[in-house]
């Protein structure tokens, strides 16, 4: 099991511009980390919010484009949501989970379990007078390995982690969490280990990249604060194939469903 480090800092690159489709992220990152004298060593986090991953992989949807069906609008009456929104959202998901009005909490497509399938209006402007959302990427694990490569074959051991926010059943509020990552290991087990007192640790696994995820949205913010990116340094691990799909619970074991 990694030692746990003494000293963690985590930095900000406030100077990523705002993404258009098409970008190509990985040369904007370089950028962002030159004008701010920051240069990344090996064992460096980066945590990259989903917003700006989804903006250059092009996944917005224009409302006026989308026609509800039948179930579409029947859900729209029960949560009191614009029914075009309603149908993407049955059209990212596997099945609702839980809803109320205002909300409906799906299990994505991805298998993680979100509200109203992790689809956004904020920070996002319309297209040519046409309102729009976005969506979440469509492979997020995918996405962070494609970064991962890229800093690779600089010759850079770097762990990507792809951030979004939720709730969580039992807790008020929103926290940051991984739904994304590549090289650096998002789940870590304890079993086996043992306590302060020697008793052996039987069911204790850390979600890590959740953590991570959730220390980054600390300097990334929920609004207006436009830092989409995050390094953090002093994490201690070692590289895996593993990516954050290992964070999903199953279905059977999931007492909330």
């Amino acid at each position: 099991m990694p030692v746990a480090p003494v000293d963690l800092s985590l930095t900000a690159l406030k100077t990523l511009p705002l993404i258009e489709v098409g970008d190509n992220l990985s040369a904007l990152i370089d950028v962002a980390l030159a004008a701010a004298e920051f240069k990344l060593v090996d064992g460096d986090i980066l945590v990259i919010a989903q917003k700006i991953i989804s903006k250059s992989e092009g996944r917005y949807a224009l409302l006026d484009e989308i026609e509800p069906s039948a179930e579409a609008l029947q859900w729209a009456a029960e949560v009191d949501k614009d029914p075009r929104l309603v149908q993407l959202i049955l059209d990212e998901s596997k099945e609702v989970v839980r809803h109320r009005p205002g909300v409906m909490i799906v299990e994505h497509r991805c298998g993680y379990v979100h509200a109203n399938a992790g689809i956004d209006r904020s920070n996002i402007t319309d297209f040519e007078g046409r309102e729009r959302v976005l969506l979440l990427p469509i492979d997020a694990n995918l996405s962070a390995k494609q970064l991962a490569d890229y800093f690779a074959r600089q010759g850079l051991k770097i762990g990507i982690i792809i951030s979004d926010s939720a709730g969580r059943a039992w807790r008020n509020g929103i926290t940051g969490f991984a739904i994304g990552s590549a090289a650096v290991p998002a789940l870590r087990s304890a079993i086996g280990a043992s306590d302060l007192f020697g008793r052996p640790l039987e069911v204790t696994e850390m979600a890590d990249a959740d953590e991570l995820a959730s220390a980054a949205s600390l300097l990334m913010g929920q609004g207006g604060e436009s830092v989409p990116a995050v390094v953090i340094r002093g994490w201690d691990w070692q590289a895996s194939e593993q990516d954050a799909s290992a964070l999903i619970r199953d279905k059977k074991a999931d007492l909330f469903r």
